[in-house]
């Protein structure tokens, strides 16, 4: 049943970025409506589906050190059971999510 909840909630949250348009620059909007799930509202992924899924702290060191382009490249591509988001987002779309990605480190 876990598993069915989670691959559940990845499609929908797919779904749902994927209807956003090309030029997304509003990132923390975008954030709140997608990335929230598996992520959480302070990026910690400390949410059921987050757990569930083992999805990234974005405020952790691991994820802070990485350089503007591997995080980019994650969006984009997608890293473990997070989907790509290139066609979704776009080059400012991708570039704004670093730009906030950054502002969630740890204080």
């Amino acid at each position: 049943m876990k598993k069915k909840t989670s691959l559940c909630a990845v499609v929908l949250l797919a779904a749902s970025l994927l209807s956003f348009a090309q030029d997304v620059t509003d990132a923390k909007t975008v954030f709140a409506k997608n990335c929230i799930l598996c992520h959480g509202a302070d990026g910690r992924s400390q949410t059921p589906a987050g757990k569930t899924l083992k999805a990234a702290d974005l405020t952790a060191s691991g994820v802070q050190g990485q350089s503007d382009g591997q995080i980019r490249d994650a969006l984009a591509k997608g890293k473990g059971k997070m989907p790509a988001y290139s066609s979704a987002l776009g080059d400012k779309g991708l570039d704004a999510m670093v730009k906030y990605i950054r502002t969630l480190k740890a204080k």
